[in-house]
């Protein structure tokens, strides 16, 4: 039994190569009661600012598992910033048993950060399939893991959070915008998890209330419509989704139900 967060497809294709058991998150997220039990239950999502996305803390946190085995892995392009021994500690803490952490480097979709022109170009060098692989065998092994957090990443977080307070702000509370290049489609109303966006007399309207930056409906947009309003992104004219993944799939994964 397997739970997944994606926006793009990288954690979705992750998440097939682990269970064929699979549940969204969102799509959960909609159940008033949500009780699980299972041999093994994983979660699969990506790195938001060196963590869990919002949507899938409160998911693990407002829902019961039973299982002898509880894994946690997440995708990120360059830093995880030793996210899995400081989130191990957090659930611990909240009264949740984490056997297994780890986490796979794949192509980084962070649009204000990185050019996805480029990012394609090394992707090959991660040899993403090869890290899935070996998690694989580690989870159907019931190997406990808790990734260790080296000093290197270390630093680097402890960097980030010192030098980009107002760059993370702007992050976690984003800013999009719509040009006139929308036709009105809705591909971001449907593939937005939390209903952030509508189409409203034929252009996309956004409301970032509950919008926590997974930038799904930003990388869907066939028009390269939207964008983010005050920060400059790499390569605005780049977007990228999963080369595995359908959009469809995507749609299904988080559309508003």
């Amino acid at each position: 039994m397997l739970f997944y967060f994606t926006s793009t497809g990288n954690s979705l294709y992750a998440a097939k190569q682990f269970d064929e058991e699979l549940y969204s998150i969102p799509q959960e997220l909609n159940k008033t009661t949500r009780q699980y039990k299972a041999d093994h239950i994983g979660i699969v999502c990506p790195l938001y600012e060196f963590d869990l996305p919002v949507i899938v803390k409160d998911f693990i946190l407002h829902s019961k598992f039973e299982t002898d085995y509880f894994y946690i892995v997440m995708t990120y392009g360059m830093h995880h910033g030793g996210c899995a021994v400081r989130n191990t500690e957090y659930f611990e803490k909240a009264g949740r048993r984490i056997d297994y952490f780890n986490t796979v480097k794949m192509l980084d979709n962070a649009l204000p950060v990185f050019d996805m022109d480029e990012q394609r170009r090394i992707d090959p060098e991660k040899k993403v399939d090869e890290h899935l692989s070996l998690i694989k065998s580690d989870i159907e092994k019931r190997r406990h893991y808790i990734q260790p957090a080296i000093k290197e990443e270390i630093d680097f977080y402890e960097n980030f959070i010192e030098n980009s307070a107002a760059f993370s702000a702007a992050l976690k509370q984003p800013k999009y915008s719509v040009s006139d290049q929308c036709i009105g489609c809705g591909i971001c109303s449907r593939v937005c998890p939390k209903g952030c966006i509508r189409v409203t007399e034929g252009k996309a309207t956004y409301d970032r209330t509950n919008c926590f930056g997974c930038m799904a409906c930003i990388h869907a947009c066939p028009q390269k419509a939207i964008g983010y309003a005050e920060i400059k992104e790499k390569n605005p004219e780049a977007r990228y989704r999963n080369p595995h993944i359908q959009l469809m799939e995507l749609i299904r994964s988080n559309q508003q139900i």
